[in-house]
């Protein structure tokens, strides 16, 4: 690592951290609510069976924002691995079987991807860095709830983060989102 470089990892597994995940080559694979059904179902999944304590969250159509840690006894790292591995696995394969025009150029940059990764996967939908942020303070903790939440408007997808379903804005204003969070 060069100098000045922060090191990116959980260090601590029952800390609150920030993480961003985001496709390889940021390519747009999250238009289709096919593919953005598959990554919140895998969040309730892990909120449910692996202990995964979900405070705020955002899916973009590159990349995601959470603002998560584990529950007493789990490590957030292996929440991480095993659902960036499963939502992987089932939009790789829900491009190649459901109708999607543009299968071949996706499967091309995932193959891209996988191909020149260490890991000599076949395909490959996320890039390996989640750019973990340790949050110990409020101040902190807000700043990027409001930034996760406020991705939507930036992009101008939406005038109000609240409008926005692929995200807990809803949630921080007394509506009901797709996901149960936590509160702070």
């Amino acid at each position: 690592m060069s100098k000045g470089t922060t090191s990116y990892r959980i260090k601590d597994e029952q800390a609150l951290y920030y993480l961003t995940f985001s496709t390889v080559e940021w390519i747009d694979v999250f238009t289709r609510k096919r593919y953005k059904d598959i990554v919140v179902d895998s969040l309730a999944y892990c909120q449910k069976e692996k202990g995964l304590e979900l405070y705020s969250w955002v899916l973009m159509s590159n990349h995601m924002h959470m603002v998560v840690k584990a529950s007493e006894g789990n490590k957030l790292s292996a929440i991480i691995r095993d659902f960036k591995k499963f939502t992987a696995q089932q939009i790789i394969k829900a491009i190649q079987e459901e109708p999607e025009s543009r299968r071949d150029w996706l499967l091309a940059e995932m193959l891209k991807a996988g191909e020149s990764n260490s890991k000599k996967q076949t395909y490959q939908l996320w890039r390996n860095d989640n750019h973990p942020i340790e949050l110990s303070n409020n101040e902190v903790i807000n700043q990027k709830t409001d930034y996760i939440h406020n991705n939507p408007v930036l992009e101008g997808i939406v005038v109000k983060a609240e409008d926005y379903l692929y995200s807990s804005a809803r949630d921080f204003v007394g509506e009901e989102g797709l996901l149960e969070v936590e509160k702070f």
